[in-house]
């Protein structure tokens, strides 16, 4: 609950405690990180009637409404802000801003109140998106920029910068903690969030993160989505992760108007563990179990359906009424669910998913060198599989075998360029530009060293639960190093002199580049099974497949690019 109730808990503060009619004005970042832990009819029993974009707000008066800002404290919204209060539209003006202001900001905002309508101005940390309780996005657009030498976008690469120490800071001041940073030692891009957070928290805002200390302080450790650039690659087959690859997840919002004939109240449904009971059970199970769970849920809706058919009495008719509102919700859910499982069923069988997806899980987990480049070869000349899954089949190849097997990669290459109009193999030599071996601090395929040949052979012995989920995210093995106080010095530095004594019972991991729902249910199962120590998953944004390649797409684009010039 850690994170949403601490996103609610700010919410509900600005709105609570202003009586009466309002209008809650936002921004485009602040509207997603309400709209996850506050939904409409929240609102409107905080009477709040109307809700606003600060850069596309109406000149219309509305001196009977209190104006509520929830909004970044970026420059472009001062400027808003300084206009609209040297006009007012509304008769009372409380401003929140989601960090930390600047004095000059603040006294810009006071030059500006000439009409005396502003009533309060207060910092509300809540500058991230709560996507689930132990898992957070920062929502950041240019995402690509993490992939950059800091030479060729100095600007765009602060900014990027700037947003991330922006999210982490308030993460900690929302949980009231202020923690001993470290960083992945071969990533620059970590190294700098390190440092200016490290700046923030030690010097220039030291009194306000000067908490009350806990005999152990937090952990915040900086990793760089590059460490593990196989997780986003794979097809997922647990309900949420499975949701985001093949139909995507936006701030908990499903966008289904692609999906056949639909009814128009179900063309854009939520997607929240906090909403929604069926999803909160079944959010991490396998996509087996979730068909036999879903069926079993219509079941059920079907029963009471038949109980509300038989209708005899005024007290049966009194009943249905009564139970109407939650017979609809019901109806809902139900048809929101088999909706999404029915279309995930179709794009499964339309491309060849279980196939390709065996194939990749023996590249993810598995030696065998020969037997992946017959199964890869197999399945590019496969015309059932289609362009997106032939390049993540080669990239998959690539990162395992870049070493072993140059030239039967270079036969893959050659293959992926006649097969696939829209994806050829630079992207792949990009990839492995940006992540190879020679670049990755972690142990990704777990045979670096004996401890780890022992553990896959003792899990090769037991078997796994499901051909298909068999893979284990990097994040894994670092949260059991951290755990057992493994986590090596040289690989991850601490920043500054503030060092960790004993272990960690809060632990704060930001992914530079991303996280991925495989990831967040990796951290929420160990919570679940591990209560002594919490881990809570952040980063730049929430991928999928397609993401990841965009910004592959993007990062390349502009190397070449700089190169040229």
């Amino acid at each position: 609950m850690v994170l949403i109730s601490a996103c609610r808990e700010y919410v509900g503060r600005m709105l609570q405690d202003i009586s009466g009619m309002k209008v809650l004005i936002l921004d485009s970042h602040t509207v997603g990180i309400v709209s996850v832990v506050y939904s409409q009819t929240d609102l409107l029993q905080n009477e709040v009637f109307l809700v606003e974009l600060v850069d596309t707000i109406s000149k219309e008066s509305m001196s009977h409404l209190k104006a509520v800002y929830f909004v970044r404290p970026t420059s472009e919204n001062i400027q808003y802000l300084r206009r609209q209060l040297a006009n007012p539209r509304f008769g009372e003006y409380h401003l929140f801003f989601s960090n930390i202001l600047k004095t000059t900001q603040i006294q810009v905002l006071a030059d500006s109140d000439e009409h005396e309508v502003v009533q309060q101005v207060r910092e509300f940390y809540a500058d991230f998106c709560a996507i689930d309780p132990f898992h957070f996005t920062l929502n950041m657009p240019s995402n690509h920029m993490y992939m950059l030498p800091a030479v060729v976008d100095p600007p765009s690469l602060q900014n990027f910068c700037d947003r991330a120490v922006d999210g982490i800071s308030a993460i900690f001041l929302s949980l009231k903690r202020r923690p001993v940073i470290r960083y992945q030692r071969t990533s620059d891009v970590a190294k700098r969030i390190a440092q200016e957070t490290a700046k923030l928290m030690y010097e220039h805002e030291s009194g306000l993160f000067d908490f009350r200390r806990t005999e152990i302080s937090p952990l915040l450790l900086i990793i760089d989505r590059r460490d593990d650039p196989v997780t986003p690659l794979l097809n997922q087959w647990t309900y949420q992760a499975m949701v985001h690859e093949l139909l995507e997840i936006n701030d908990n919002k499903v966008d289904l108007r692609n999906v056949g004939k639909i009814p128009k109240d179900q063309q854009e449904v939520v997607l929240s563990s906090e909403q929604d009971a069926f999803f909160k059970t079944n959010m991490y199970a396998n996509f087996g179990d979730l068909g036999m769970n879903t069926k079993g849920m219509v079941d059920e809706f079907q029963q009471v359906a038949k109980s509300n058919q038989n209708i005899q009495t005024i007290e049966d008719m009194a009943k249905f009424v009564d139970n109407y509102p939650e017979y609809r919700k019901m109806q809902g859910n139900v048809s929101k669910h088999v909706t999404m499982v029915t279309e995930m069923s179709r794009i499964v069988e339309e491309r060849k998913l279980m196939l390709v997806s065996q194939t990749e899980q023996e590249l993810a987990c598995n030696g065998g060198q020969a037997a992946a480049f017959e199964a890869v070869n197999a399945l590019l000349t496969n015309d059932s599989v289609s362009d997106i899954d032939r390049i993540r089949l080669v990239m998959l190849y690539a990162l395992r075998y870049e070493k072993e097997s140059p030239v039967q990669l270079m036969q893959l290459f050659n293959k992926l360029a006649s097969r696939s109009a829209k994806y050829k193999s630079g992207l792949v030599q990009f990839l492995l530009k940006q992540a190879g071996v020679d670049k990755r601090t972690g142990d990704l395929y777990g045979n670096r060293d004996l401890m780890n040949i022992a553990r896959n052979m003792a899990r090769g012995l037991q078997g796994v639960e499901n051909v298909y989920t068999q893979h284990q995210p990097l994040i894994f093995q670092t949260m059991e190093s951290i755990i057992k106080g493994r986590l090596k010095d040289v690989d991850y530095p601490f920043f500054g002199n503030h060092f960790q004594q004993g272990r960690p019972q809060e632990v704060v991991i930001f992914i530079t580049g991303g996280t991925t729902f495989e990831e967040a249910r990796t951290v929420a199962l160990h919570n679940a099974a591990n209560p002594g120590i919490r881990f809570i998953l952040g980063g730049s944004l929430i991928l999928n497949f397609k993401r990841f390649l965009k910004d592959l797409e993007e990062a390349q684009k502009i190397s070449k690019l700089s190169t040229s010039v």
